[in-house]
């Protein structure tokens, strides 16, 4: 099994969380993590500058698999339309180089990488600098981003995401292919 690079996405409409990954022979590798930082001002120019900096990540660093965090329902539901239109940007923007959509509920990442699907943003930092050997503890949207990453890497080399088929049982996972999302829009 070769190298695979994993971009990991953690949307904000506000703030975007980015991480990028690379597994090799089941060993995880830190290549880069961030966020970018959205413009005030009208959402459609927020959305553009994910979708410019979503694929500029994409160009930049190539990467074999893009993961993404799947919205959940928030109290306000005007914040969740926010965050959908987030995320849709750089699911756009990822499908636009080819790439399939593996979408991760919260809960599965924070289970995943900290052992608790309620784990706290601190503990979600202080595990992803931990299992990545990291010099300094990243901010909290990069550390989301680099938790996605992480429980992507996990769940394709423990056989529980199989290529084609979408949700499975038992699992709060999607795979979308290109296909998926042109049908989506």
């Amino acid at each position: 099994m070769s190298k695979t690079r994993i971009l990991a996405i953690d949307p904000g409409s506000r703030v975007t969380g980015f991480a990028i990954i690379d597994v090799d022979k089941g060993k995880n590798q830190y290549v880069d993590s961030g966020c970018i930082r959205l413009p005030d001002g009208e959402l459609s120019v927020r959305l553009k500058a994910i979708f410019t900096g979503v694929s500029t990540l994409l160009d930049k660093h190539q990467p074999d698999e893009f993961a993404i965090e799947e919205v959940f329902l928030a109290k306000n539901a005007n914040s969740a339309l926010k965050l959908g239109q987030a995320r849709g940007a750089a699911i756009v923007a990822a499908a636009m180089q080819g790439l399939a959509v593996n979408e991760y509920a919260a809960r599965r990442v924070k289970q995943s990488v900290v052992g608790n699907g309620n784990a706290d943003k601190s503990q979600v930092q202080s595990m992803v600098t931990l299992l990545l050997g990291l010099s300094s503890t990243p901010q909290a949207d990069a550390a989301d981003a680099l938790a996605i990453a992480l429980c992507h890497a996990n769940t394709r080399t423990s056989g529980g995401l199989e290529y084609g088929v979408g949700k499975r049982a038992g699992r709060s996972s999607k795979r979308w292919s290109e296909q998926d999302v042109r049908k989506a829009l």
